[in-house]
């Protein structure tokens, strides 16, 4: 069942506007006394600001890291409480600033110079660099509990059942519904499209429960009729057993 669609300008990343779908879905599931706890979605959504949003929403994520997540040099120990990396050398990287970099923030952390001069590392290091840069996202702890999620035995099984009953729904919207190529000209007009397809997809699976059910109910009032106008039939059927 579709229970939220809204078309997007293509200027941003789909991560970009998953907050703002989260809030619209979660204040109609709210109004229909529905909780929702989980969400479930491809890399593609993956940040770490929606990380931290989720969390604060008190929904779990099951989002694979992006391919852009590294978690650290390899071989560096964080120090969070000092808040500083420590190299295989033993020399500190410690923290600089904190800014935006590509709508992401991350903090920066160096090394002194002087510390990496004469480094026996340092060509394999920093290459011909003059000191060592650490630029890392804020939102380390909420990749990493996202990450063990995902790792674990129940985000394995929550990965299959996203491949297997949410992405199946976007083959038959552009399949079968119509949303291979929307032909419309502003966003307003896109939604009419998306919303008309979104309501035929649902009417279709409500046909089909209905339908389902109903023949199950003629069924059980087919054996009760026929009870009721041969008391012993049940019994000779068990007889002729």
């Amino acid at each position: 069942m579709i229970t939220d669609v809204k078309a997007y300008h293509a200027d941003k990343k789909d991560s970009q506007y998953l907050q703002d779908a989260t809030k619209r879905l979660k204040q109609r599931l709210k109004g229909q006394g529905l909780l929702w706890t989980t969400l479930l979605a491809d890399a593609g959504y993956s940040s770490g600001e929606n990380y931290a949003f989720l969390e604060k929403e008190n929904i779990i994520s099951y989002i694979p890291q992006h391919g852009t997540y590294k978690g650290g040099p390899e071989g560096f120990i964080f120090f969070k409480e000092e808040n500083y990396w420590l190299c295989p050398m033993e020399k500190k990287v410690t923290f600089r600033k904190r800014r935006m970099v590509k709508n992401s923030l991350q903090d920066d952390y160096l090394t002194k110079r002087s510390d990496c001069k004469n480094c026996p590392m340092k060509q394999k290091c920093i290459g011909k660099g003059f000191e060592k840069k650490i630029r890392i996202t804020v939102y380390v702890d909420e990749y990493e509990r996202n990450n063990k999620r995902v790792r674990s035995k129940y985000g394995r099984r929550m990965k299959g059942k996203r491949q297997s009953t949410v992405e199946p729904v976007f083959g038959t919207l552009t399949q079968f519904m119509g949303l291979r190529k929307i032909n419309t000209i502003g966003i307003v007009g896109a939604n009419k499209v998306m919303y008309m397809s979104a309501t035929a997809y649902n009417l279709k699976k409500l046909l089909k429960f209905v339908s389902k059910k109903t023949g199950i109910m003629v069924n059980q009032a087919i054996i009760c009729f026929s009870i009721v106008m041969n008391p012993f039939g049940l019994f000779n059927s068990f007889l002729s057993t």
